[in-house]
Formats: structure tokens, sequence, C-alpha cells
């Protein structure tokens, strides 16, 4: 282990020099020695108290205006280089065998020892549906084409691990890497991101399928003497990249028209580059009977099959292209049905297996049936989300031109009873010569795309702010109407902590209309939302709602007969529901998983997880075993004092919340003074604006900028705010040993401390108070004393659970990652101060660059944007 460690020391050390040999080049020695003294400054303020601190704040104070964008630029290049050299540790350790990769293997035996056969694992894995659902929310602060230069550098680091030599390369890429502005010049469109998603199933997915699935059929056949089929993958993709219009006025009916279309060509050209290297390998000339008869006798019927697949493939992708373009194409000669790849690989798996060649078959033609079963004909479902208000706008303009009045303005139960009259009519709805608003229109063109293409490239209809039966019934009505042929899933996605309470009677009074069964036979997707119920209610009261909500759907569904699937709109961030994903899972509520899990995975953390196919590996096994652990070794419910306890925290936790963040008149004054609010809209990060609504105020704000402002100051309020008061008086009340007892025998009680934790580790009462001195009036300083006081409270109460001195004090390497990472922090953030205040008071074109590279910077340093 201390081998491991010395050597991350030492690519990171490296890499830092490596960078600075390009500074010294592009700036000279003076700047480098410029940038030292500061990081020394940094590091001894870090360890002293406000001497270095002022030393430190003077020496940023003294740069001019032509330093402030090239220092900006030094330190947050310096921890992205340490990001790549932190990541290529994790590999380093997986490929040592110091990471849990055999975490499955460790699920298996335990599972065998329990209750469970092999027959009953074999058949919960051929069942499984673990979705992960790639989004483009706007968290990824790097641009493609750097993403590209880092992947490089981490190859490099790759090469001179067996033994290369790779510092002139690496010198090189850094160099290319200083010369690149780190900010993109335009927002990226919505095609854009699409392609940014594909990208990482080509450059790392494509190639950690196969090998996940061969290592978990490998530990299958170890532990439990049975083996994963090639037609089975636990694990799919979808996608929300084109999909998700909620807000986005980028995301047109024309928009996901095209990026199902561009799914399509890229899974036929990543197919056809498999066949293309299977028939170079494939030439051997003995086969079975079946493959005989087939190709005549062809003397190598092997590349014979395939060359009539290549074929296939090409003229499919061809076709695409050219449809694409606008050029004439016909789509029925396109593949679209994925037995048409599978049956010719399977008829020559059988042959070279029955010939005596399984060796030959296990290589790249069994890699190519494993990616067939996780990616399809279409690499990712496409999931479509739209606002439950904007299909309201629709029957409103529809009961208007029949003149029926205001369908919004209607109860409950008369919308429901409009509804399933015209779903159960056989008679047209949309009129014929109808001339809506271009609003109106989108919706229902947007419903004419789902019917034009084929089932197999779309997932679910999400709809964002459901709360009502007719919510999802109007979906369902729009859908029918314009004939789409199957019956999509359509998943309220229940956001609000009253609409995460009302959410499973929402879904029992669907399941009692007899028109709603029929059509969902016998399977419902609820979409639970973590990122707005916790800008509503504070970071614990929407948690333990979350639970509440999936206990209470679960039950209801068993009691139906009907199979939920749960559908995690997780973060990247704990106010946003992030955290080990092995841990999350095994923290839901008893049989709320069984076997079906989907959950986002957005912005920089589908680069974390999924952007180098070793790392990708590990998190595909991480969520496979903890899927199968919860399906078949479900963890303990709360006892009946847990539940009154956990009630009475969040209580108490949304009380303080609400009373700050709601009716604090200045709270909001506070908020767009310290935190870079206003100037995050400058920062070019997706497609998305940062509001719902361009003249909304706080409460409009999205919730990934909302968490990205408090974020950039260190005081991180949204994932603790509240949680602290809550501890503290179940502690004043006496819980402190059921408290106790629920973190060790509780597995959600345990993850939502461990998180908290964990936050809390990563805020900084200095570096906020900092901000506060350089940008806020006095009169409001009241306030901020206030926040970094429950800041305080939060931590002393989180120690004094868990009986320890300091944070993280069981956990020393994320400690340790947060300490290496502050000295190199602490400058961006007093620089990003300074520029906010110029900013506000002398605008200048150059500091907004150097404002913005901070930004990204402090997202480096801190992993996570939003």
């Amino acid at each position: 282990m201390s081998d491991l460690h010395e050597a991350l020391r030492d690519d990171v050390r490296m890499l830092g020099e490596s960078l600075g040999r390009t500074m010294e080049a592009h700036l000279g020695p003076d700047f480098l020695e410029r940038v030292e003294s500061i990081r020394h400054c940094a590091k001894a303020a870090r360890l002293t108290e406000n001497t270095s601190q002022d030393q430190l704040r003077q020496a940023l104070d003294g740069l001019g205006e032509d330093e402030v964008l090239p220092m900006a630029r030094a330190f947050s290049q310096f921890l992205n280089l340490a990001n790549i050299a932190e990541e290529h540790h994790r590999v380093r350790r997986y490929l040592e065998g110091d990471e849990d990769e055999c975490l499955i293997e460790q699920v298996f035996s335990e599972l065998a020892q329990g209750e469970a056969s092999a027959d009953q694992v074999l058949e919960c894995l051929r069942q499984m549906s673990i979705d992960l659902v790639l989004t483009a929310h706007p968290t990824e602060v790097n641009r493609r084409t750097l993403i590209q230069k880092y992947d490089a550098v981490a190859d490099a680091l790759k090469q001179q691990d067996r033994g290369e030599s790779v510092q002139e390369r690496l010198d090189q890429l850094i160099s290319q890497i200083w010369h690149t502005n780190e900010i993109r010049q335009h927002r990226p469109t919505p095609i854009e991101e699409a392609k940014w998603g594909f990208a990482v199933i080509e450059n790392s997915l494509w190639s950690a399928i196969p090998r996940f699935l061969h290592l978990l059929d490998e530990r299958l056949q170890q532990t439990l003497g049975v083996a994963l089929p090639l037609d089975v993958s636990p694990i799919r993709f979808s996608s929300w990249m084109g999909g998700d219009r909620d807000g986005n006025p980028n995301v047109t009916a024309e928009v996901t028209s095209e990026v199902l279309l561009l799914a399509r060509w890229m899974a036929a050209d990543l197919y056809a580059r498999d066949v293309d290297q299977l028939r170079a390998e494939l030439s051997m000339h003995e086969a079975n009977s079946e493959l005989r008869q087939l190709t005549d006798n062809h003397p190598e019927p092997y590349r014979e099959v395939l060359g009539w697949l290549r074929e296939r493939l090409l003229t499919t992708r061809r076709g695409i292209e050219r449809y694409l373009k606008g050029e004439s194409a016909d789509p029925d000669e396109w593949i679209t049905d994925l037995d048409e790849i599978r049956r010719p690989l399977q008829l020559c798996h059988r042959s070279l297996v029955e010939c005596g060649m399984g060796c030959i078959a296990a290589g790249g033609l069994e890699d190519l049936l494993r990616r067939l079963a996780c990616f399809g004909l279409t690499l990712v479902k496409l999931d479509v989300r739209q606002n439950a208000e904007r299909h309201a706008e629709v029957f409103d303009a529809l009961t208007d031109f029949y003149q029926l009045g205001c369908y919004s303005d209607w109860s409950e139960a008369d919308k429901q009873a409009f509804l399933l009259k015209e779903l159960r009519s056989r008679r047209p709805l949309l009129p014929h010569n109808w001339q809506p608003s271009d609003d109106v229109k989108e919706v229902i063109n947007t419903c004419r795309v789902i019917a034009a293409n084929p089932e197999h490239s779309l997932g679910s209809y999400v709809i964002s702010m459901a709360g009502k039966p007719s919510d999802v019934l109007a979906v369902n009505l729009l859908l029918q109407e314009v004939g789409v042929e199957h019956n999509m899933r359509v998943a309220p996605l229940f956001e609000t902590l009253e609409d995460l309470d009302n959410g499973p009677g929402c879904i029992a009074d669907l399941l009692a209309i007899d028109w709603y069964r029929d059509y969902i036979d016998g399977h419902q997707e609820v979409m639970i939302g973590y990122s707005d119920s916790s800008k509503d209610a504070g970071q614990l009261a929407a948690a333990w709602g979350q639970y509440r909500a999936q206990e209470a759907l679960t039950e209801l569904c068993q009691r139906e007969n009907i199979r939920l699937t749960l559908f995690h709109g997780r973060g990247g961030t704990v106010g946003r529901g992030g955290g080990p994903s092995h841990t999350a899972i095994l923290a839901q509520p008893p049989g709320s998983v069984a076997g079906s899990l989907r959950v986002t995975e957005q912005g920089e953390m589908i680069r974390f997880k999924f952007g180098i196919p070793e790392i990708a590996v590990r998190n595909l096994t991480l969520y496979t075993a903890a899927v199968l652990k919860a399906t078949l070794s479900p963890g303990p419910a709360p006892e009946p004092e847990w539940r009154q306890v956990m009630d009475s925290m969040a209580d108490c936790g949304m009380t303080v919340y609400r009373s700050l963040v709601r009716e604090e008149p200045q709270f909001v004054p506070y908020f767009r003074a310290l935190t870079p609010e206003q100037e995050l809209a400058k920062l070019p990060l997706g497609s998305r604006p940062a509001k719902r609504k361009v003249d909304g105020g706080v409460e409009s704000l999205r919730a990934i900028p909302w968490i990205f402002a408090w974020t950039q100051t260190r005081l991180m309020l949204p994932a603790w705010l509240g949680s602290g008061m809550a501890l503290k008086t179940a502690i004043d009340d006496g819980k402190l040993e059921s408290l106790r007892q629920m973190y060790t025998e509780w597995p959600f009680f345990q993850s939502w401390i461990d998180m908290l934790e964990m936050v809390l580790a990563k805020s900084d009462v200095n570096i906020s108070a900092y901000y506060e001195q350089r940008l806020v009036s006095p009169e409001l300083h009241a306030l901020g004393s206030s926040l970094r006081a429950r800041l305080k409270e939060a931590v002393e109460q989180v120690c004094h659970l868990k009986q320890e001195q300091r944070l993280l004090a069981n956990n020393p390497v994320i400690r340790q990652s947060i300490e290496v990472r502050n000295p190199y922090i602490d400058p961006l953030h007093v620089l990003q101060a300074e520029l906010l205040f110029r900013d506000r008071n002398q605008p200048d074109q150059r500091l907004e660059q150097a404002l913005m590279v901070t930004m990204a910077g402090v997202s480096a340093g801190m992993r996570n944007t939003g």
C-alpha cells in the first residue's frame, strides 16, 4: 500500500513539474517563482494562524491585471492534473488487487451461504435490470478537447507503469493543455451533448462492458458453478441527452429525432468495426454442418457469414447518413431487429465450439455478443422528459378550441373523467386544421417523433413536477393520439417534499383505474427527485421523505401485484442525492430494489465513474453486487423508535431550513452577494439555462446552480443546513444512544451521516468568511456569522455522534484527498472573491475570463460542481 501511495505522489510531482516547465517557458522564471511562493503561502496558511493567511491574500492582491488569468490557470490546471493522477492511481490499485473488484465474488459467497441457491442467483441476474441513465445536466466544466488531452495524459501514465519513457510526451500534452482555453466560447448544443455521451461509450464503455460481463461470468462459475449466458447483461444504458426538454428550449422535436438517428448510426458503426476485426481473426476453414450448408462449403465460412453481416451494417450506416443529410433513404433497408446481428454471430460461436475451437469463440466473438446484450441496436434508449405544465397547456388549447372551458381550471376528478373518456374513444381528439401556439405544437411534435421511432430506441417518458393522476393520463392520451403503437413507460417524477409524500396516493389512484392497469401491464415506473426535494425542504427532510415514499410505493405495488421500478434522480453532490452508488443502493428501503433500478449518471460523474475502462468495470461491478444483495438479501427495516426519531429530526431540519431560505428577508441578498450565483450564468456549462424562468428568483434557480454557487464559497449550505440543529435537538432529548444504534444497524442512517460528514469536511468557515468580508455589505454580516455558527454546530454534532475528535477520522483516504488539494484551491478562492468584487464594480472582459477559470478550478479541486 505504501508503495502505491508513493507512486501517486511521484505522479503528482512529475505532472506538476511538467506544468511548471511549461509555465516557465511561456511566462518566464519570475512568474513560476510567484506561483511557487503563493503555493507555499497557502500551505503555511493551512498550518498556522491569520498571519500566513494575510500573506497569501496580500500576495494575490498584488497581482497585476495581466497576471490574474495565468495565475488562476496555473492552480486550476494543477488540480486537473492531480485529478488525473488520482484517477490513474485508482486504476493502479484496481489492477494490483487493492480495490474491491472481487466484491461480486464476496456477494456470491454470502448469498450461497444464506438461503439463495445458485439457480436463484443466476435467475436474478437474468431478470435484473440496472439502467444507468446518462444525463447532460450542466456539471461537466471541462471542454471535450481538454478531456481528450487529459485522457492522453492518463494513457501516458499507464505506459510509464509498463516501464516506457513518457516524459517527452507528457511535456507535449501538458503544453497543449496550457495553450488551450479551459472555458468554452459557446454553450454546447444538445446534439453536441449527445455526441459527448456517445464518445464515453465508444472510448471507454465499449471496452469495459465485455470485460465486466466476463468478470461476472468468471466469478459466477468459480463461486456457484453456473455460467452467465451470452445474451444476458444486468446493466444497460439510457440517456436524457437530446430528450430532456424540461426548461430547455434548445431541445426540440427535431433535436430528439436527430439524436435518435445518431444513436442508431453510432451503434451500426461500432458493430461494423467489430465485425471487421472478427473477419480478420476468424480465418478458420473447419465448421459444423449448419455453417457449411449456409455458406455452400465456402473455404472460409466464418468470413463469408461475417461479410454478409458487415454489408448489412454498412448499408444501415450509409442509409442513416443519407437520411441525416436530407437525402433520399429507405429506412426499410436498415437493420431493425437485433437478431439480424445476433443470429449469424451465434451460428459462428456454435460452430467454433462444436469444432473444438472454444478458446477462439471466447475471444472477440463473445465480446461482441456481450456488447449486443448491453447496447442493443441504439447504444442507449432515449428518455423524453417534459414538465407537467406543458402537457396541461396542450389540453387548455384543445378545450378552448372545442369551447369546453379551460382544462387547467377543472377539478382533478373532471380532468380524469375527460382524459379517460378520450382514451377510450375511437375518434381522433386532435383537430385536422388546428393551429395552436408554437409551444403546444412542440409538445405534440415531440410525441410524433416518439411515434415515428422503434420501441427499442426509446426509454421512458418522464413527467417533471408531476403530482396528480391526470398528469400521467394526459401523456398517455397525447401518445395515443399521435399513433404511438407501443405502451411507452410513463414515469411521474415526484420532486418536492409534498409530491413525495403524496406520490404513493397518486399511484394508488392510477392503479384503481382499469384502463391504466391494462396499459402498464403489471409494471409501474416512478421517478424520485433528489435535487428539488432537497432545495425545497433541506437535505435531511428530503432524504427521509424519499425513503418514506419508496417504502410506501413498494408496499403498494407488492399489494397490488405490480412490479415497481424506482428511478432515482441523483446528482453528483450530496445535496442532490450523490455519494457512493454501492452504499446508496444498500441504504434503500428493503424490497424497493427487487432486481430493478434506474438511476441518473450526470455531468462530470459520468467521466469520473465511466471514463476509464478499468474504473468503469469497477463501478459496473459495484452496481451489480449492490443490486443483487439488496434483492436477495435486503437490509433490515427501521425500528419504530428510529422512525419517530427521524420524523422529529426531519421536521426540525425542515423548519430550520425553510425559516432561513424562505422566510429570512436577508437570505436572498446575502446569497447573491456572497456567491457567484449571478456570474454563474456566464459560464457556458450546458445547453440548459441556469433558471427555469428568466425573470425568476432563487425559487426558480435550478438545483445545480443553487448547489454550485454554495460549493464555490465552501459554505456547502444546501447539504447540511438544518441537520446540525436536528441532531443537537435529538441528542438533547436523550436520543444519543438511539442515534448511535441507528448508525450501527441501519444502512440508511449510516449512509446519511457518512455523506453529511464528508460534505462538512469539504466545507471551510474561514474561506466563506473571506468571501463575506470582501463581497457582502456589513448589515448582512450577522446572518453570515449565524450560518457559520450553524455549520460548526453540525460538525460538532457529527463528531459527538460518531465519538470522533475530527471529521473523517476513520476515512483517511478522503481526508487526505481533501487536505492535499486545499493549498491549491485556496488561492483560487481568494482570487475568485477579488475577481467577483472587481467584476461587480468595474467589469472587464479579461477579469471575467479569469473569474470563470477560478470557478472551473474550484470545481476540479472539489471533484464536483453540482
